[in-house]
């Protein structure tokens, strides 16, 4: 068993549009090691989501993805892996938390029957009442107060943070090595954002997961990563252990991300 849960080599997408071909992401080199959380932090624009949607085969087929590796331990290159086979891979082996829980979660099926979907569709010999009790758990798990009404509910009747909280619990049912959070709490008020970070960390660290964590905000960076990898016009432009960054930036661009984060004298002087 490798040390490195995933490893990215020269990661390059290239999207064909009507004016011509668009290099998003240009040679992307990173690494997740086992139980650490790497944090990808930069604009919006500068090729994060598209970075991770590459990696894990998600993106439309106008876009093209190369690379010399895309090496997940325990199952081998991902980049050689059919589309068809990377289904069994997303959510077995890699969790996956979008920005947008809506727009993980199915509208026409019950929140029980999601679970019961997710765990027939990676072969998992379960019948509807042991499903139902896993998904009881897993939704206590991430502190869903009453499981048993969320789970005969619909998508629909969640609130931004209760949604994203089942689509966490979805992402972690299988125990997958590796999370992928994308932006997770785009949209949530401040107090519901610590909250759920503390709950996707919290799993990740009990249970000695790895996450790729990818966010605009070096403060979050700064809290709950151990390394962090700085993007700029889809190319990686820093990177090493989040306080040697933070303390000691190297790129101009890193600079200025690091002082665009509210001071606490500044907070202080705006809540006075």
């Amino acid at each position: 068993m490798s040390d490195t849960v995933l490893d990215v080599r020269g990661l390059t997408v290239d999207i064909a549009t009507p004016d011509g071909t668009v290099n998003a992401v240009r040679g992307v080199d990173l690494h997740v090691g086992r139980g650490e959380i790497l944090g990808v932090v930069g604009e919006s624009g500068c090729g994060k989501s598209t970075t991770i949607k590459g990696i894990l085969g998600l993106l439309p087929p106008n876009a093209e993805v190369g690379a010399e590796m895309i090496e997940l331990d325990g199952y081998g290159d991902l980049l050689a892996t059919p589309r068809k086979k990377m289904r069994e891979v997303r959510g077995r082996r890699i969790g996956f938390v979008a920005q947008n829980p809506f727009g993980s979660l199915n509208p026409i099926y019950s929140i029980e029957r999601q679970f019961y979907e997710l765990q027939k569709a990676h072969g998992t010999k379960v019948g509807k009442k042991e499903s139902r009790e896993i998904a009881h758990a897993m939704l206590d798990g991430v502190g869903i107060v009453n499981p048993a009404r969320v789970l005969d509910g619909y998508a629909h009747q969640l609130s931004g943070g209760m949604a994203q909280r089942v689509v966490i619990a979805l992402a972690t049912t299988l125990s997958p090595q590796l999370l992928i959070a994308d932006e997770p709490t785009t949209g949530l008020d401040a107090t519901v954002q610590a909250q759920i970070m503390d709950l996707i960390s919290g799993l990740v660290r009990s249970e000695q997961r790895s996450m790729l964590l990818v966010t605009h905000d070096l403060g979050v960076i700064a809290q709950y990563a151990q390394r962090v990898v700085v993007m700029l016009d889809g190319e990686v432009v820093e990177h090493g252990p989040v306080m040697e960054v933070m303390v000691d930036p190297q790129h101009e661009y890193t600079r200025k991300l690091i002082n665009s984060v509210p001071k606490r004298e500044e907070l202080h002087d705006v809540t006075a």
